[in-house]
């Protein structure tokens, strides 16, 4: 199961922190960063949404619909010479839809957590937010998911972790999703994932070939 440390240790995953650094003119070791921490939580935000019917089925609608995986195909094009305003309003609405009211309460976490100031945040998570869904789009077609559980079992198995771990973590990200997180359920959650990634040897160190 491609998981989202396959996604981030891969030229992609380098190419993908590269192409948001330049976009959104960050430092690359901070952006690298927040699109650690911000990959879970999205994940763990549509996980929760595809447990009711209707929310499985409108996220199986955007992926069989539009988010099919075909914007993984051409990055450099994504990027080379900045990204489209198309994409970035694409963005907004993914955003808005899955996470919803806790949109602020996510930045906030992330902006506390990697030292970045919250409008940059959001400008990595707009342009974070469609990749994300192409990469679980992708992911769709090659499995051929196409019921309720079936999408559910692919965000758990992209979470990665054993059966209590992602238990675990999904019930950080919905803490945080219910606006009674900071900063340190953030950190609780990246250390979940990435097994204490801003460390060096750990998943920056992959990143940038440290």
């Amino acid at each position: 199961m491609a998981g989202i440390m396959d996604l981030l240790n891969s030229d992609l995953g380098r190419q993908i922190v590269s192409g948001v650094s330049n976009e959104t003119r960050q430092p690359e070791d901070k952006t690298a960063s927040v699109v650690a921490m911000a990959i879970p939580l999205l994940m763990g935000a549509m996980k929760r949404n595809a447990n009711t019917p209707q929310g499985a089925q409108g996220l199986m609608n955007a992926l069989n619909n539009k988010h099919d995986g075909s914007i993984l195909d051409n990055l450099g094009g994504l990027f080379g010479g900045g990204v489209n305003e198309d994409v970035k309003i694409d963005g907004l609405g993914i955003l808005g839809h899955v996470l919803g009211g806790s949109q602020d309460n996510v930045v906030g976490a992330l902006s506390k957590k990697s030292g970045m100031d919250s409008n940059s945040v959001m400008q990595i998570l707009t342009v974070l937010a469609p990749i994300v869904l192409g990469y679980l789009g992708k992911q769709q077609r090659q499995k051929s998911i196409k019921s309720q559980g079936a999408l559910d079992g692919l965000l758990g198995g992209m979470l990665g972790g054993g059966s209590t771990s992602q238990q675990k973590q999904q019930s950080l990200i919905e803490s945080l999703l219910d606006g009674d997180g900071d900063g340190s359920v953030v950190d609780d959650i990246a250390g979940m994932v990435l097994g204490g990634g801003s460390k060096k040897g750990g998943l920056l160190g992959g990143l940038f070939g440290r």
